[in-house]
């Protein structure tokens, strides 16, 4: 037992992080134009937006909750305090939870019965869309079976998280969790290491700038000559063939 947790929580850590940070700066200087999610949004637009919008707001909210508990332990602690905190807290992580589960079995379901779709599938998408499922159905176990996870992530995961970063990994207290806790922990440092080789690495340069800029136009037979204009000015209103 203790040989497989120190693979899962010393060997698959280090692993996952060198894997991660070579195999991205490897994306980003060699094939750059492949940092993207590749959308598919031409091919098919209603059944994404109830997949991908339920999903990024979930996935979103999870993620810097998580990382929020990882650097400010002491912070959640003192939230969570409070009874009536607590239970705002993990009601509101719980539902995020569920949008991003139930998001993602719409995206898998269109990636997987739309014609279109597959035809631009990969089976790495198939394969990072079935890992998400497992460690966001895990998550949701775990907050139901094994309450005020914020508060134990807090208190045990972190100093876990930041003794990996301190190149002095404490498993003791890890390897005390219940089976499931370890298994959701060791596939969210499988999937870090699946990054640089899926469409996930497009995480790591969001369109901040689509918040504040014009709307983009897509027009169709216009003239060469005039759609070149270096005079011509972005409109600010939304364009009707949108």
């Amino acid at each position: 037992m203790n040989a497989l947790n120190n693979f899962l929580f010393v060997a698959l850590p280090y692993a996952a992080l060198a894997i991660f940070l070579i195999g991205t700066i490897y994306r980003y200087r060699v094939p750059q134009f492949k940092i993207s999610s590749l959308s598919s949004e031409f091919l098919e637009t209603r059944q994404l937006f109830w997949g991908s919008t339920p999903f990024h707001y979930g996935i979103l909210v999870l993620f810097f909750g998580h990382l929020i508990a990882f650097l400010f332990p002491g912070g959640v602690l003192a939230w969570n305090s409070q009874p009536v905190r607590l239970l705002i807290l993990e009601i509101t992580a719980f539902i995020f939870g569920v949008s991003a589960f139930v998001g993602l079995i719409n995206l898998f379901v269109r990636r997987n019965v739309n014609a279109r779709i597959r035809k631009v599938t990969s089976p790495m998408d198939i394969v990072i869309e079935i890992l998400l499922l497992v460690q966001i159905f895990l998550g949701l176990w775990i907050a139901v079976s094994y309450r005020w996870g914020s508060s134990w992530f807090a208190a045990v995961l972190a100093p876990y998280l930041k003794s990996i970063f301190y190149l002095n990994p404490d498993v003791k207290a890890v390897a005390a969790l219940p089976a499931v806790i370890k298994l959701h922990v060791s596939l969210a440092f499988l999937i870090i290491l699946l990054i640089p080789f899926s469409r996930l690495i497009h995480f790591l340069v969001p369109p901040i700038s689509y918040l504040w800029r014009p709307y983009q136009k897509v027009i169709w037979y216009w003239n060469r000559k005039e759609i070149r204009k270096a005079s011509g000015a972005w409109s600010v209103n939304k364009p009707r063939n949108n």
